[in-house]
């Protein structure tokens, strides 16, 4: 370590917090930048070409007490308010799930359809939107399309509402809703949706940051497949001749997930995997 960093400078605070971080964070060093850059409201770049700034007294009250929230388990996501997500930064409470990478996959997935097999227009659906990521990401990738997401949960519309005037994205709008209920016989090109998939008795809801985020939004009875078996055999409803559906789902889920599509007479079945190299996504053709 140089010596030379004092301690209230960049490089040690984020040092210092890192360590405390440790136990607790399999990114402590992200962890600690990203509060920092909260406190200085900045890039991350600026913490690297910065090291040696000396921080203020009242900028080091600020990040200690943000280190030591931190330290209960807290999510950065909750204690920052926000997560970049795709191209977006969302604001984000804990009333929905916080936006993972992983869920990238399904956005990743739908372009890739979409552009290569069309329409150039459409109509698409996000289901348990939550923050608004996946349809937030989709509109402003597809500016042609319009989308709509729906939540049962009133502050997770209120919330993704927020998300479609910050970013700027005019072709999604976000309706209360539990699952297809509000959307009388509207029908869709695409139909997404990252639905509760956990297993109630799963050990990991114990751990890191799903005991902060709202078990309504990660629960499903029949071992985390009921929501998902609901929605498939909905979804031909509200899908157009030629419709997609396409689910996220738990990383051993994928064998059963492609059986309940299949059961409902979806056609060319595929599963795709995340970052990790688990089946994380799937999807069916109508």
């Amino acid at each position: 370590m140089n010596n030379s960093y004092l301690p209230n400078s960049i490089k040690q605070l984020l040092d210092n917090a890192a360590n405390e971080f440790s136990a607790l964070s399999d990114s402590a060093k992200l962890d600690a930048e990203l509060l920092m850059c909260h406190v200085l409201d900045c890039q991350r770049i600026y913490l690297f070409t910065w090291p040696e700034k000396l921080l203020e007294t009242p900028q080091c009250d600020q990040f200690f007490s943000l280190v030591e929230e931190r330290k209960t388990g807290r999510p950065i996501a909750h204690i920052v308010g926000k997560r970049a997500f795709w191209d977006l930064e969302l604001a984000v409470n804990d009333s929905t799930l916080i936006p993972r990478p992983d869920t990238e996959i399904l956005v990743e997935k739908v372009l890739e359809i979409i552009e290569s097999k069309g329409p150039e227009q459409g109509e698409g659906l996000d289901l348990g939107t939550g923050t608004g990521a996946i349809a937030l990401s989709l509109a402003s990738s597809l500016p042609k399309w319009q989308w709509t997401g729906v939540d049962i949960i009133p502050e997770a519309v209120l919330l993704a509402r927020h998300n479609t005037k910050l970013n700027q994205i005019p072709n999604c709008q976000f309706v209360e809703s539990s699952w297809f209920t509000a959307l009388a016989d509207q029908k869709f090109d695409f139909i997404v949706s990252n639905p509760p998939y956990i297993d109630e008795n799963d050990p990991h809801l114990n751990l890191g940051d799903v005991r902060f985020e709202p078990k309504t939004a990660l629960v499903a009875k029949g071992h985390g497949l009921a929501d998902i078996r609901y929605i498939v055999e909905n979804a031909r409803r509200h899908l157009k001749r030629n419709g997609k559906l396409i689910l996220e789902h738990g990383f051993e889920q994928g064998v059963e997930v492609r059986h309940i599509l299949r059961d409902f007479n979806f056609q060319y079945v595929d599963t795709f995997k995340d970052l990790s190299g688990n089946d994380r996504v799937s999807i069916g053709y109508f």
